[in-house]
């Protein structure tokens, strides 16, 4: 549910509706930080239908020119009503997508294919993808991206999901990613951004089919600040060991984070949990969902740096922890911060670099 109110709030033009209890709609208003609407169905609904309650939000948020979605949630699943029938005179989107259905990425693929998405052949310029909401480093993803193809040259087509609705159906040819756990599958696919190397092949791929395109100022950026990483990583380790690390988190970023550590700083990767359905990686670890199972895999390897989220945090607040993945509770956070592109694995180091000497000192 969350993942798919998150890919069609991403979108300008876009009123998203939950239609589900209170509960349903407070968990993905705290972590997407968007206007979102909720018909907050009570005991009454539950036991005599909901149609009056879902017209009266319709009814005050028809006509003003935005498209309604609706996204079901488990309660009137499990009921079965035919909302499809008690909405029929309304021009809105109904996205299936209870919680017992799937986790956040099925959500957010769902809810984007009922917006059928097409590349526009006059459309210039290369799509960024991997953009949801749910992720905290979505915004700052897209800005350093941005700025990427533009020192490039290379303008920019449709962003999913971070764009206006009307750009859905006149995505470019091409299209290059910063969240892979959240792929689109629009336009041919160049390559990621997590990580100098990826982003060099990938700008690479750039420049072989846009002839105007000039790539060196990116390789000249990799290569400065690669630089100040290895010095700056050096300089910990003349001091401190390499941390034994254990991360959680979707599976592209949590990937990103042990190759980097190993990188730059020779961590020994105690284990890498992710929360999606993992794909091929040369570290140990699994599918990790739930907290009991979080908590026995911290206890176990007793790591010096936790990278994860809140729920990890929590395990043993006096270890360095790292913040990767939702729900990031506790910080106030108010400028874009990225993972992605140069900026994003700068700040991941110095994310890493400043917890673990904190905690030494």
């Amino acid at each position: 549910m969350t993942g798919a109110a998150a890919c069609l709030a991403g979108f300008d033009g876009i009123t998203v509706v939950i239609h589900g209890s209170s509960g349903c709609y407070y968990y993905p208003a705290t972590l997407l930080h968007v206007p979102l609407h909720g018909t907050f169905i009570m005991e009454n609904e539950v036991i005599f239908g909901s149609e009056q309650r879902l017209h009266e939000v319709l009814d005050g948020l028809s006509g003003k020119g935005e498209k309604i979605a609706v996204v079901m949630t488990c309660v009137p699943a499990i009921l079965g009503e035919d909302v499809r029938s008690i909405l029929k005179d309304y021009d809105v989107i109904i996205v299936d997508s209870p919680g017992f259905s799937g986790d956040v990425e099925a959500g957010y693929k769902k809810a984007l294919s009922i917006l059928a998405p097409s590349v526009d052949p006059d459309r210039e310029g290369i799509n960024i993808d991997g953009a949801c909401i749910f992720d905290p480093f979505s915004c700052g993803n897209v800005q350093e991206i941005v700025r990427l193809l533009g020192r490039a040259s290379v303008p920019v087509g449709t962003v999913f999901c971070r764009d206006r609705l009307e750009h859905v159906e006149h995505a470019a040819a091409y299209t290059l990613g910063t969240n892979k756990d959240f792929a689109s599958g629009v336009g041919s696919w160049l390559g990621g951004t997590l990580g100098f190397e990826e982003i060099r092949t990938t700008f690479e791929k750039i420049a072989s089919i846009c002839p105007e395109a000039d790539i060196n100022p990116v390789h000249e950026d990799i290569e400065r600040e690669n630089e100040r990483i290895v010095r700056a990583c050096d300089k910990f380790l003349r001091r401190f060991d390499p941390p034994h690390a254990i991360i959680f988190g979707g599976f592209s970023y949590a990937t990103f984070a042990a190759k980097t550590l190993k990188q730059y700083l020779d961590a020994d990767i105690q284990y890498v949990g992710s929360r999606n359905e993992p794909g091929i990686s040369p570290f140990p670890g699994g599918h990790v969902q739930g907290f009991s199972r979080v908590t026995s895999l911290i206890r176990q390897f007793n790591p010096d740096l936790v990278i994860g989220s809140s729920f990890e945090r929590s395990v043993d607040t006096c270890r360095p922890f790292v913040g990767l993945t939702p729900p990031l509770r506790g910080r106030v956070k108010l400028a874009p911060h990225s993972i992605a592109g140069i900026s994003g694995t700068l700040s991941f180091v110095e994310n890493v670099l400043n917890a673990c000497m904190d905690r030494k000192k």
